[in-house]
């Protein structure tokens, strides 16, 4: 007698986030990730706009007030084409902060103007190098991009210098709800600030909402510096992905206790105002929201550095969904903790009342 196995739950990535994942957008390159934006989101906003940083800027309740913005970066890492040498190999810088471990021997794309051309990262094998070579981790111009071609001809009239390159890497449904992907950083983060807009376009709230995808974050959190001077909020969140540390080789007392599946990361400190934060914090209890708290002593790794300082300054607030791995070819987050980040943000959002603001 043959014993079956339990049937499994059948979970699907939200169709609009995986969109986003799948899109490639290289910090400086986020074509394809505006695209989706703009079929997904134009139609449901009161207004729908962009500015020369390529920043998507979508608006419901115009009129409304407070002007809280929702900031969620659509860049990621990629690489950058700087030389093509003699033989047709091909050399890059990198965009963004990337393990340099990690690089060799991965599917990439080359993202340009005639259409994508495939190719793999190269190092010299682990044969031919000496001992002391095995123990080095390798500089950015010992590392290629081979995609083939005989010679530099050959590889010039396929791809040019400036052409921005992604990891080819797709998104995956792990065990438990959780997902694997390239870009979970912060296309998840950017996912929650649309995603929670459409929910609300269905809706009554006094606050204006301004969703906005940011370029650029991953570089200096550009894109979040025109935008929020342009959008004028009384409060800004960041909305991202933080460390989750429930993993082998962390140190909690270092970089604190982190738990995929345990809810939204609320970070406290002083890029945050502390009257946002209390209102984040009450809405997650109210609403029995799984959340974890983040201490930060200076200013965060994200747009909320950006958004605090912009013309008079902004009460700001940040929001993560926590993340294993990453800035590496496959982070990976649990869906349930971008659902309740979603339902946190609508929550936040609904609590305003008009003239509301967060000075103290």
């Amino acid at each position: 007698m043959s014993i079956m196995a339990p049937a499994k739950i059948s979970r699907k990535i939200p169709a609009f986030l995986e969109e986003l994942l799948i899109a490639r957008s290289p910090t400086g390159a986020e074509y394809e990730a505006q695209a989706v934006l703009d079929k997904r989101v134009k139609k449901f906003a009161d207004l729908y706009e962009k500015d020369t940083m390529g920043n998507r800027i979508a608006t419901l309740n115009p009129k409304g007030d407070p002007t809280i913005m929702l900031a969620g970066h659509m860049d990621e890492l990629g690489l950058l084409i700087t030389h093509i040498d003699k033989n047709g190999f091909i050399y890059f810088d990198t965009l963004g902060g990337h393990d340099r471990t990690l690089i060799s021997g991965r599917r990439v794309t080359v993202l340009t103007k005639k259409g994508p051309v495939d190719g793999i990262t190269g190092k010299r094998a682990i044969h031919l190098m000496t001992p002391e070579d095995r123990k080095r981790v390798p500089e950015i111009h010992e590392l290629w991009i081979d995609i083939g071609a005989a010679n530099q001809k050959q590889a010039e009239a396929l791809v040019s210098i400036g052409d921005p390159v992604v990891y080819k890497e797709t998104p995956e449904l792990l065990e438990n709800n959780r997902m694997a992907a390239r870009a979970c950083d912060d296309k998840a983060g950017c996912y929650i600030a649309f995603e929670t807009l459409l929910r609300l376009s269905k809706k009554k709230f006094t606050a204006r909402l301004v969703s906005v995808a940011t370029t650029q974050e991953e570089i200096g959190t550009r894109g979040a510096i025109p935008s929020a001077y342009a959008v004028k909020p009384d409060i800004a969140l960041a909305v991202e992905v933080g460390h989750a540390t429930d993993h082998p080789d962390t140190d909690a007392r270092k970089h604190g206790a982190f738990k995929l599946g345990a809810g939204p990361i609320i970070t406290r400190g002083p890029n945050v105002n502390p009257i946002v934060f209390e209102r984040l914090k009450n809405c997650a209890e109210k609403l029995k929201i799984p959340h974890q708290i983040e201490a930060d002593p200076r200013p965060t790794g994200t747009d909320a550095r950006a958004m605090q300082m912009s013309r008079s300054g902004v009460a700001t607030g940040v929001v993560s969904v926590p993340l294993r791995y990453m800035h590496t070819p496959a982070e990976m987050v649990s869906l349930d903790d971008v659902e309740n980040t979603v339902r946190l943000l609508e929550a936040f959002m609904t609590s305003f009342k008009k003239s509301e603001r967060a000075v103290w």
